[in-house]
């Protein structure tokens, strides 16, 4: 799901009530219509029963129509407090990837969330009526990763490459375990993704771009996760409700786009997309969750013909369908306040974060005003009802909450740390591998001793960015784990993110990659890996220079055209994203004080790597499928394959893919550079930052007439995503002189009034300003037809340092100054 998605039109829609306003279900295009003749039958396993429906028979009749509503409606904790629930009924709460416990910071260990759980269920249980329990949710997307202490397995792309259902149904009866002691109810996975595109910034949460994978994989996680749902109170016995998910065709938008469209017949949709679906129903799944995708033109959450005709019908799923972060407020017609058209097409429970006071309103009225029928909610809520009757919602017992001893625990890390090993897969290998643990080894990269980094986002936070290694009490960074296999043998092991050393090593282990990012923060426009600033390739080429023997550890999410870095290693590992348990990586790399395995590689490659950094998908069975290392590649130490050298020859533009730096370390990224007008009112120097000579910049405006010192682009870039993604503009800046005259900062167009910041600001101090996209949007920007992303502008007299302008996806501390009259 989306954490952090808020529709631009939320914040510019009044609330909608009345029958009036509301809209009538937007009928499916042809090309988007689907066939259940055309799918796969299945069926729900565990969840209907006589006595379930007879209890449910009784709920219904109690319930008053408010209390109905409310079961279809999810809130978020970052926008919804325990005492609402007494005016307000809702049927579920979620905790999103970076929504905090009450009163506690997001990163918190078991004792905040649970504090906040039983706050809201409390709550729920006291508002009198027909006493419906909450169902509390949240994404557990590689293990329990919002909760600090947690257990963070390898990202589902790595577990693709080991080819062990068996292992999946271990790793989601961990997770369901590790959820319950939380408090929760209830994890947003797993994710059956197939993803077609590897620029798709969720690639990393599919298990494979064969659909044969998620198959053998969906119904393992869902019994690991739930256990056997027939026998009921599945909470009780250490497990939570599971959400298969985005129904449908979410890996396969067009370009790799987030939220984008999938534009495919309905024989491939049904051919690529749903086969992880099929085992997923028949394994008991409770819910699944709707896709933010179009097929076709036509929203998930308001296809009528795939939730209902198939997915309930053909497909027979007994459980209900959640839908994603405001996804309904996407479909043609609606807001997120508004859209009575997605009940009608077949959801049961609206997402709705922060929409939900403004939803329940409207929906109440449009039931009254049979625009949602009754029969429609008595479904759905028969749904939901069944699902939490199911899960042991109604019994007050909760042996599994807060019990010491199941977060982070041994047993849990070993389970990881064998994922990990199994999941490596080792794409290059001229003899330096395995490295005798007797050897003195350097160990280098700024992936070595970042256990944030080789977690990957969903880690403590949405986009997982910002962790610190102090955030992780049960996890151990690779660099830990090498040094201690390393030392175990009696050799030497050391750290220098750099590469540098005093005494020449036997070899050099560098661990480099992507940095955490989640959802469409992490879209590509090409596959090349540091595309324009190939600062790891540096560090590799340095110490082959230098004679040292590289072994490259690759941390990514997905294939990327690595063919340089390749091409400076004398062995290349790909680690992918392996979560808490980086000593996974020495198990198989480190061998003994001879230089004999100890452990072999296992992993095969579950997605095509590519050969051009333009080859962004590859499909085998199309004529022109030649990738670099083909689906199911991966080298063992029993290979002797010699890998020739590679083209070095992207042909990528490397201006076209920057939208979100625009003054980094003293330098504008291409497109992006000043422009200050006029030039005889504003002048700009280099300055010293952070240390570091130069790194900054000073602008000096005169005074006496209106002067702008802007950051432009080349052409126009289309910011709508990140602006819905309440992503921010982040100012690293120092005041050195006041201003005489109002400041006013723009992207955009949208033009707010600075002048109070800086009022507040201490002059000759570093300090940072974040501002949330959507103020400028609020201010009148077209964040569709951005040119300028930074503007500042005044007639007064002012000195100001610049150390750093980019967009940042971390909320926290933001302002929205007031618009500019």
């Amino acid at each position: 799901m989306n954490t952090r998605t808020l529709s631009v039109a939320l914040m510019a829609t009044t609330l909608l009530t009345g029958v009036a306003m509301a809209q009538p279900l937007v009928a499916s295009s042809g090309k988007a219509t689907a066939h259940p003749a055309a799918w796969p039958a299945a069926k729900s396993q565990g969840l209907v029963d006589a006595q379930t429906e007879a209890f449910v028979d009784g709920l219904l009749a109690r319930m008053t129509l408010e209390e109905k509503v409310g079961q279809m409606i999810q809130a978020d904790t970052a926008s919804i407090k325990p005492e609402d629930l007494k005016t307000y009924p809702l049927g579920s709460i979620l905790a999103g990837g970076s929504s905090p416990p009450l009163g506690a910071p997001d990163r918190s260990p078991k004792e905040p969330w649970v504090a906040t759980v039983r706050a809201f269920r409390e709550a729920a249980a006291t508002r009198g009526g027909t006493n419906i329990p909450l169902m509390f949710g949240i994404d557990a997307v590689h293990g329990n990763g919002n909760v600090v202490g947690a257990t963070l397995f390898p990202h589902n792309s790595a577990l693709g490459a080991t080819r062990d259902p068996e292992l999946i149904r271990r790793i989601g009866a961990a997770t369901g375990q590790e959820t319950a002691v939380s408090g929760f109810d209830w994890a947003f996975g797993p994710t059956l993704t197939v993803p077609r595109d590897d620029r798709w910034g969720r690639t990393y949460e599919g298990y494979s771009e064969d659909p044969e994978i998620v198959r053998q994989y969906a119904g393992q996680m869902i019994l690991g996760l739930q256990g056997a749902v027939s026998e009921g109170q599945v909470l009780q016995k250490g497990h939570v409700a599971a959400s298969a998910k985005h129904f449908l065709g979410d890996g396969g938008t067009q370009d790799g786009h987030d939220q984008g469209d999938t534009r495919v017949s309905e024989a491939d949709l049904v051919r690529l997309h749903a086969p992880g679906y099929v085992p997923a129903i028949n394994a008991g799944t409770m819910t699944i969750m709707a896709s933010f995708n179009s097929w076709n033109g036509v929203k998930m959450h308001g296809n009528q013909s795939l939730l209902t005709d198939v997915l309930k019908g053909k497909m027979g799923f007994d459980g209900f369908v959640i839908g994603d972060w405001n996804g309904h407020g996407q479909v043609a017609g609606c807001v997120p306040t508004n859209c009575p058209q997605a009940a009608n097409a077949g959801l049961d429970m609206y997402m709705a974060p922060d929409s939900w006071k403004g939803l329940f309103d409207n929906m109440l009225a449009q039931v009254k005003a049979g625009q949602i029928p009754q029969a429609r909610v008595d479904d759905a809520v028969r749904r939901i009802l069944r699902v939490k009757a199911k899960l042991g919602l109604f019994k007050t017992a909760r042996p599994w909450e807060d019990r010491d001893g199941v977060l982070g625990n041994a047993e849990h890390r070993a389970l990881a740390r064998e994922a990990v090993r199994k999941s490596l897969v080792l794409l290059k290998n001229n003899g330096v591998l395995p490295i005798k643990s007797s050897a003195n080894v350097l160990v280098a990269g700024s992936g070595a001793d970042d256990i944030g980094r080789q977690s990957g986002g969903w880690t403590l936070s949405w986009q997982g960015t910002d962790n610190k290694n102090s955030d992780f009490p049960n996890a151990q960074s690779i660099w830990s784990g090498l040094k201690d296999a390393v030392e175990a043998g009696g050799g030497k092991a050391s750290l220098n993110v750099d590469g540098k050393f005093d005494k020449k090593p036997d070899v050099a282990i560098v661990v480099f990659g992507e940095t955490p990012y989640a959802e469409g923060v992490g879209d590509l426009k090409t596959l090349e890996y540091q595309a324009g600033d190939k600062t790891d390739l540096a560090l590799l080429k340095r110490l082959k220079a230098a004679g040292v023997p590289v072994v490259a550890v690759f941390l990514t999410g997905r294939p990327l055209w690595v063919n340089p870095e390749l091409n400076a290693s004398d062995a290349f590992v790909n680690a992918w994203l392996p979560g808490s348990e980086g000593g996974g990586i020495a198990d198989v790399i480190i061998g003994d004080k001879a230089g004999k395995p100890r452990n072999d590689f296992h992993g095969k490659l579950s997605f095509s790597w590519p050969r051009s950094a333009t080859q962004t998908s590859l499909n085998r069975g199309d004529k022109t499928y030649d990738p670099l290392f083909a689906y199911g590649f991966g080298l063992t130490y029993r290979d002797h394959v010699r890998l020739p050298k590679l083209s070095e020859v992207s042909g990528v533009t490397v201006a076209s893919l920057n939208t979100g730096n625009y003054f980094v370390a003293g330098k504008t990224p291409a497109p992006f550079g000043f422009r200050l007008l006029p030039t005889t009112a504003v002048q700009i120097r280099p300055v010293d930052a952070a240390g570091v000579q130069e790194a900054g910049r000073q602008i000096v405006f005169a005074g006496g007439v209106a002067a702008t010192a802007a950051l432009v682009g080349d052409k126009p870039i289309d910011l709508s995503f990140q602006t819905n993604a309440e992503m921010g503009l982040l100012i690293d800046y120092r005041l050195d002189a006041r201003a005489s005259a109002p400041v006013s900062l723009s992207l955009g167009g949208g033009k707010l009034d600075l002048t109070p910041v800086l009022g507040a600001a201490t002059v000759g101090e570093w300090t940072s300003l974040k501002v949330p996209l959507k103020c400028f949007a609020a201010a009148g920007a077209d964040v569709t037809q951005v040119v300028e992303p930074f503007a500042l502008a005044t007639s007064g007299a002012m000195t100001i340092s610049l150390q750093g302008v980019k967009l940042t996806t971390d909320p926290a501390g933001a302002v929205c100054p007031a618009k500019l009259q």
